[in-house]
């Protein structure tokens, strides 16, 4: 018997022990909900509420653009200015950064960007030939022609080449001249 009032004992420490242990895990646990409730609480607390914004109708004009002022060289990177009229506007110029690409065509203005059709034929009196664009893009609200034709010069113009039967026609035809000399 004192053998199994010893073992009934043991059992029964045990059994305390795990009662303790999972109330002092069930304690810990519901501190750190306290703890971080209590966190979110004050920071909540701290942050000062803003009051709604009113609808202010603001008299200010809509921003006008100017073109886009590459920083360096006559493509890439570069600024715009920026202006509005109003009484009450409290900005009234500002910088906007912008971008030009390289490849487009600057003749018709860097913001604006066409579709060339193929060049025509040669004009035998002005020795020019020309092709026509018609608007594709337009950068920034930018004032583009909606079509635009180019020019540039017909290059050299020559005469078709003989082909090779008519050299080697001409090639014996000197060789029989030769012979009958």
């Amino acid at each position: 018997m004192p053998l199994k009032i010893t073992a009934n004992i043991y059992l029964h420490r045990m059994q305390t022990q795990q009662y303790l242990q999972q109330r002092r895990k069930f304690a810990a646990a519901f501190l750190a909900f306290i703890f971080i409730l209590a966190a979110v609480d004050t920071a909540e607390a701290g942050k000062k509420e803003k009051p709604e914004k009113k609808v202010k109708k603001s008299d200010c004009g809509e921003w006008q653009w100017s073109v886009c002022v590459p920083t360096s060289g006559d493509c890439g990177l570069g600024t715009r200015e920026g202006t509005r009229t109003g009484v009450e506007c409290k900005q009234t110029m500002k910088t906007q950064r912008c971008k030009i690409p390289c490849n487009w065509k600057k003749q018709f203005g860097a913001e604006c960007k066409y579709q060339f059709q193929a060049w025509g034929e040669c004009d035998l009196n002005t020795a020019l030939k020309t092709r026509t664009g018609s608007l594709k893009r337009a950068l920034h609200n930018a004032d583009c022609q909606k079509t635009v034709t180019i020019s540039k010069p017909c290059g050299k113009l020559t005469k078709p080449k003989p082909q090779a039967e008519s050299k080697k026609k001409k090639k014996e035809g000197k060789k029989q001249e030769k012979m009958l000399d």
